[in-house]
């Protein structure tokens, strides 16, 4: 052995040919830490002073190649001041020029997932060879930054400056197919062959039949392309980069430019570029609020895992109702894996259901992510009935029938009885009492909420509600259905509207007296979007259905009559008395006409603004400042009050199921984030100004306190 470390050895294969193996102790990916990175430098080192070298593989021994970057390690380094960040940089530039530059051939066998600094690492080796299992790409824009080691220098001078473009700036994970295609892997193998073909393609450098020197200096030199062409290039990209980006995201425009800024330059001119540029971005609050929420998301896995870790699995599901979301949860549970039963009442109902998954099935199939074969597997996954009689071997049952207490009440007693012993049973309800729908049921220990989030297929949080009387295995069930349906799933305590809606109403509830204080309610959705939510407050009532939010409005004005109930009619009460119930019968806020692909469109109705007469006291012009103030300040102290109140265990966790349940701008982080970023006193001193229009916009004491003495809801350089 040449080499041993905690996350890197160094062992000869045969003569002259050594292989530099990745096999972090302790841990089941390999990642490039400030430990790891030192280590590489020490293998480096030693096979550079060997005299009879003549090829290196580097490699893994674990299923993936390297996942990228500690990004645990991030905020600490991204803090440093300017220059010593910008060392550091160079300092692993440094290293990667060197493995560049070794005198003899070198390849990268890449076995699995290989991101980020994992493939910046593989671009410095003359040669890739990648299984045919396995992803490669830079994603590092989702965090809010650019590549930063050769990435941007290396990748354009490899595959060109187009593809280049597409792969830094959109930060998508390549499949083998597309790597080869685009020259960012030389070779797609089998997985079993992987060591072995990195083995001959180096063998072939090493005899004469690949020029290897020639591959390096096309990556050391200068892009091939003529001042017109660069112009071509890059000028073009400018408007399509930018226009996916949007305003709110800086790093994808960043990288591009950063190459075009080194496209003229050799390799460590432009490796100063790229670090200079980097610095620029990883400073911004937009990268401290995307890289903690990926600390946040690693977090929520965490406290999953102890859930899965203590649970039985779901082997057989069942949903009660085939409606909408039954037909949902049935194609999601179906489609990944877990059979599932769906009763209703009739066969019409059953067909909606089956119709619904059939939709969505025939969806991926139009666009290549499933074949036909696939498609009847998971329709044969999903069984249809009219009776509970194959209900004794389910081990959990997702009751989503009407939004009515006493419904809920009747079809959870009748389904409990016909369960084996320990099975769960779970209600989706998206506002009734955990506790109170548990009345109704012998076995309250077994019960309790999963809330999925419409439309089921694509909305990532399923919120398990834990009621008075529900057992730890009850959750940790349910959690572990939840992560084998693939959803992130939170765990929060019973409350009216549980976490997310309970924090969503005081937003509309800022929406609806901005209306009656004369605001224009397309002005609030504009301003909104600007601000960065996907929709703005009265899109988005449109999108939930006027209907739905008025059932919800009143249960939350019941469970919360301090801040909560509004004297009088008020917009959504007229929208609903009105009968414009959103997308769903095409008219709310606005009207809905079908596109090309039969998705709705949004139109401005004229006549919406009449219909609205007498909710206004006075008509009167808002500031966007003053109409973020009064949105933003309700949900932000409701959030806490979640928190504070023990409805959700962490900040993270709050964060995450905004972000993740209704659209909180990623870029801001969440609303504790959000809290921290503009500082809690700043907060209270904001709100003061509006402590008039009632308890939704004072700050709890606790809020209060904090700000006095200046404490924040993440420590600095954390967000678990």
């Amino acid at each position: 052995m040449l080499f041993e470390g905690q996350s890197i050895y160094v062992q000869s294969i045969e003569d002259g040919i050594y292989d530099v193996v990745f096999d972090r102790k302790g841990d089941a990916v390999n990642k490039l830490d400030q430990a790891t990175l030192a280590e590489l430098r020490e293998a480096v080192n030693a096979l550079c002073n060997l005299d009879d070298i003549r090829g290196v593989i580097f490699s893994s021994a674990k299923d993936c190649f390297i996942v990228g970057a500690d990004i645990t390690e991030f905020m600490g380094f991204f803090s440093a001041e300017d220059e010593d960040l910008i060392a550091g940089l160079m300092d692993i530039h440094s290293l990667l020029n060197q493995i560049e530059d070794m005198g003899c051939p070198t390849v990268t066998a890449i076995n699995g997932l290989c991101l980020g600094g994992g493939f910046e690492l593989a671009l410095s080796t003359d040669y890739r060879v990648m299984s045919d299992q396995a992803k490669v790409g830079l994603p590092e824009v989702k965090l809010g930054i650019y590549p930063g080691w050769g990435g941007t220098v290396r990748l354009p001078r490899l595959i060109g400056v187009d593809n280049a473009n597409e792969w830094i700036c959109a930060g998508a994970e390549k499949r083998p197919d597309a790597a080869l295609k685009d020259g960012g892997v030389d070779a797609v193998v089998t997985g079993d062959q992987v060591k072995a073909a990195a083995l001959d393609l180096l063998k072939g450098c090493i005899e004469g039949k690949f020029d290897y020197q020639a591959r390096r200096e096309e990556k050391k030199t200068p892009i091939k392309l003529n001042q017109v062409e660069q112009m071509m290039a890059f000028e073009s990209a400018k408007g399509v980069i930018g226009g996916k980006a949007g305003p709110h995201y800086p790093a994808p425009m960043a990288a591009l430019k950063t190459i075009q800024k080194h496209a003229n330059l050799p390799r460590e001119k432009a490796n100063e570029i790229e670090a200079k540029g980097f610095v620029k971005v990883a400073k911004t609050d937009v990268c401290a609020s995307l890289v903690g929420l990926f600390m946040k998301d690693q977090y929520i896995k965490k406290v999953s895992k102890g859930f899965e870790s203590k649970a039985e699995p779901v082997k057989k599901a069942a949903v009660l109702g085939a409606g909408i979301m039954g037909g949902g949860v049935a194609y999601q549970s179906a489609s990944k894996g877990t059979p599932i039963l769906m009763k209703d009442i009739n066969d019409a109902a059953l067909q909606l259901g089956l119709d619904e998954a059939t939709k969505l099935l025939n969806k991926r199939v139009s666009r290549g992510r499933m074949d036909a074969m696939k498609m009847a597997s998971v329709l044969n996954n999903i069984t249809p009935t009219l009776n509970y009689g194959d209900f004794g071997s389910v081990d959990l049952v997702v009751e989503a029938v009407v939004e009515n207490p006493n419904v809920k009440k009747a079809v959870l007693a009748e389904v409990e009885g016909t369960l084996p012993e320990g099975a769960v049973l779970t209600s989706n309800t998206s506002t009734i009492s955990i506790t109170e729908l548990a009345t109704a049921l012998k076995n309250p220990e077994n019960f309790c909420g999963m809330h999925f989030f419409n439309p089921v297929h694509q909305m990532p949080l399923v919120e398990v509600i834990r009621g008075e009387k529900t057992s730890e295995d009850a959750v940790a069930r349910t959690v572990a259905y939840a992560k084998a349906m693939g959803k992130t799933p939170i765990v929060v305590n019973d409350c009216p509207g549980f976490l997310v809606n309970r924090i969503l109403f005081p937003y509309f509830g800022g929406f609806t007296a901005l209306l009656e204080d004369g605001a224009d309610f397309k002005q609030v959705d504009k301003v909104m979007e600007g601000f960065g939510w996907p929709m703005g407050p009265a899109y988005l009532l449109d999108v939930v259905g006027i209907d739905t939010a008025h059932h919800a409005d009143s249960v939350m004005a019941a469970g919360f009559p301090d801040r909560m109930s509004h004297e009088g009619e008020n917009v959504i009460d007229r929208m609903f008395s009105l009968e414009r119930f959103g997308q769903k019968n095409s008219k709310g806020f606005y009207r809905y006409e079908l596109d090309r692909k039969g998705k709705p469109k949004k139109i401005v109705d004229e006549e919406v603004p009449a219909m609205l007469d007498g909710i206004a006291k006075e008509t009167r012009e808002f500031s966007d400042e003053e109409i973020i103030e009064r949105m933003m300040i309700p949900l932000c102290i409701e959030t806490v009050r979640c928190l504070e109140d023990g409805i959700v265990a962490s900040p993270a966790e709050a964060d995450m199921g905004l972000i993740y349940g209704i659209g909180f701008p990623p870029f801001r982080g969440g609303a504790l984030h959000y809290l921290d970023q503009i500082g809690l006193a700043e907060f209270c001193a904001m709100a003061q100004k509006y402590e008039g229009l009632g308890p939704l916009y004072q700050p709890t004491d606790k809020m209060k306190q904090m700000a006095a003495a200046g404490e924040t809801y993440f420590p600095q350089n954390a967000q678990g």
